[in-house]
This record gives structure tokens, C-alpha cells and sequence, in this order.
């Protein structure tokens, strides 16, 4: 098993694109097209982490943890997604970092980047940062590892329901991530307790996850100095080894985040829209959930948890029934807005079997 981010949902700036001093020449495939981008085998892109974006980001991390007291550095490669592998304290970081040119690529295939700000990238190589050293250390075998977070042999939940207002975990990554198993609760308490000026100690005062950020707190001020016994820098399924070409990689992805057999109910569309409430301007349903689209796929994937390309799949469905029904906006817009992102909101939670968010293993 092995323990990454979640398809974690936010909105996504654009990834600066100046060059630093020490950043080469653009590859030939930067001036390809999609197409052609597609055809392409990972292991074919030959990327490098000197002088790209996020370069300066994992510098970062390092200097958090040395700033901590932390002597230990997780190790780094590309791969096609980002995770920390069971048994190696290393991070891999997805490929479409690397060059702004796969980030756009990733964008249009998959709506959104996972981790295509510095911020948000910054908050995802925390969460690893906890998975590494929860294995340089093996914490999960100590008896207060377990009392405190729970049993790491757990099985993983394909979804799972949280509870928003449990006092009881953290709140680093969107989704309330570290509800979902006691791995991630551990490596989200451990992105809490990193971030510098976090101010943990002010936020979570009277908190029952204060418990779980002192544990943190104790555990690396005793260990962090010292010599971790899992010190191997070997990298799993680097990109450099993967033979699967990018549009297959999409497809699958695409796949796994798409619509389940879920469809969006006409009477719940006729309700939104259909009522006469006295709006003359009568705007089609269909032009009103295109303008609105990325202010309802931001909201709803933050209230659900669940991928972009998921909920952006449901709201084409929502538009494209809403065109055939020939649905008009009769009532008021605030109202139209609010019960749009309520029933995209059902939509997207009854996906994927349960009624709950997605884990990405």
C-alpha cells in the first residue's frame, strides 16, 4: 500500500513561468501539441528537478525540517503522481510539476493541477514529509504511535465520510483528509505542526487533536537529531522506468475520477429552475450553469472532497439536461447559485458506490 494526497480540490493559479539563472533550455516536447504530448511515454520526457519549479519548493521543505531540529531529508523524484511509498522515506512528485507546459496539459485533461501553486505544493510535500519520516522512524510500530493516531494495519476506506465538526483531527488538506485513515491523520498532524508561523499551539487550544500535535511535538524533539534506521534512497515507479504513455495515464485517471452510473434527476433540475418566481429576464439554465461553472466546481469540490474532473463531469451532465429540458432561470440569481451548488453537491457525493470522499492509495 502506498500513502498519497488525496485528489485534493482547490482553485489553481497560474505556475509562474519565468526562468530561474540555472533552469535549462525548453525540451523539444514543449512545443508539441496535446496530441502529440499524449503519445508520449513517460520515460520520454526526461525530466530533471534542477532548475524547475519546484525545485526551490523542496529546498523549502528541507529548511522547515532543519529549522525544526529535524536532521533527516526526504529524498525526491518524478513520478506520475504524488506519493510516499510503504518503506521508502522518500516523496514523488508528479511529473506535470517539472514544466509549465505539462501543467496546462494536466489542466485540461484533468480540470484542475494537484499542487500547481507554491502554496498548495508547499502543503502537500508537508503531508508527505510526515509519511517519510513516520518511516525513517517506523513510528507506527511504537505503542504511543498507536494510542494516540490508531491502528496504521487499519484497512484503507475506498470513500469515507467525515465528520466536519469532530474536534478530533486537524484541518491541513481539503476534504478533512486526516479523518480518513490513521496514516494520513499522523502525516496531516505532522503538516500542522511543520508549517512555521503555524501558530498550532493558538489554533487548536482546547482542541482534542492537541493531543496528537504535542505527541508530534515530543516525538521529534527526541528524535529528530538522531539517525533514522530506514535510510534507503530508492525510488518506486520513478518516471524514468514507466513506459505508459500520457494519454493512457489520463484515460485511466479520467476513468477513475468519472461519472458511476449516477445521473442527475430532471425533476430536481425543473425544481432549481422551472418555478416563475417573476424574473423577466428568463436566462437559459443552460447559459447560467456555464457562466457559473468554476465558482460552483471550486465550492463543490471543496465541500465534497471529491476530484475536480468528478464534479466537473456531474455539471456538464447538470448543462447539458438542462439544454434539452430547455429550463429558464425564473427565480433569483443568489437562490438559483446556492440550490445550483446544492444539487451538484448530491450529485457528486453519490458517486463512486458510497456516500463518501475518494482515497487515494
Amino acid at each position: 500500500m502506498e500513502h498519497g494526497s488525496r485528489r485534493i480540490v482547490r482553485r489553481v493559479e497560474a505556475m509562474p513561468t519565468a526562468r530561474s539563472p540555472r533552469q535549462p533550455a525548453a525540451p523539444a516536447w514543449a512545443r508539441a501539441t496535446d496530441a502529440e504530448l499524449l503519445d508520449l511515454r513517460f520515460k520520454d520526457l526526461k525530466l530533471s528537478m534542477r532548475g524547475s519549479w519546484i525545485e526551490p519548493l523542496v529546498l523549502r521543505l528541507h529548511q522547515e525540517m532543519r529549522a525544526r531540529g529535524i536532521r533527516f531529508r526526504p529524498h525526491v523524484w518524478y513520478s506520475n503522481e504524488w506519493f510516499s511509498p510503504d518503506g521508502v522515506p522518500g516523496i514523488a512528485i508528479p511529473f506535470y510539476l517539472a514544466h509549465p507546459r505539462l501543467l496546462a496539459l494536466e489542466r485540461r485533461q484533468m480540470v484542475e493541477a494537484e499542487g500547481g501553486t507554491r502554496d498548495e505544493a508547499l502543503r502537500i510535500l508537508r503531508h508527505e514529509a510526515g509519511h517519510a519520516v513516520d518511516t525513517a522512524w517506523r513510528l507506527r510500530r511504537s505503542s504511543g504511535w498507536r494510542g494516540t493516531f490508531g491502528a496504521a494495519s487499519a484497512p484503507y476506506p475506498d470513500v469515507y465520510v467525515p465528520n466536519p465538526r469532530s474536534d478530533a483531527f486537524v484541518q491541513h488538506l481539503d476534504g478533512w483528509y486526516a479523518q480518513s485513515h490513521p496514516v494520513e491523520d499522523f502525516a496531516e498532524t505532522f503538516a500542522v505542526w511543520l508549517q512555521p508561523r503555524g501558530g498550532w499551539r493558538t489554533r487548536y487550544a482546547g482542541w482534542k487533536a492537541m493531543a496528537k500535535l504535542e505527541y508530534v511535538d515530543r516525538t521529534m524533539r527526541t528524535l529528530g537529531s538522531t539517525t533514522p534506521p530506514v535510510r534507503t534512497r530508492r525510488q518506486v515507479d520513478p518516471l524514468g522506468r514507466l513506459d505508459l504513455t500520457l494519454g493512457k495515464h489520463y484515460a485511466r485517471r479520467r476513468s477513475h475520477y468519472g461519472l458511476d452510473g449516477q445521473h442527475v434527476v430532471d425533476a430536481d433540475l425543473r425544481r432549481v429552475f422551472g418555478a416563475d418566481e417573476g424574473i423577466r429576464a428568463a436566462e437559459a439554465a443552460a447559459t447560467f450553469l456555464q457562466r457559473e461553472a468554476p465558482d460552483l466546481r471550486r465550492r463543490v469540490a471543496a465541500w465534497t472532497g471529491m476530484h475536480p474532473y468528478t464534479v466537473q463531469q456531474y455539471l456538464r451532465e447538470m448543462t447539458s439536461r438542462a439544454r434539452l429540458l430547455r429550463l429558464k432561470r425564473r427565480r433569483a440569481l443568489r437562490k438559483v447559485r446556492l440550490e445550483s451548488a446544492i444539487l451538484l453537491t448530491v450529485q457528486v457525493m453519490a458517486a463512486s458506490r458510497g456516500r463518501g470522499h475518494r482515497v487515494a492509495l
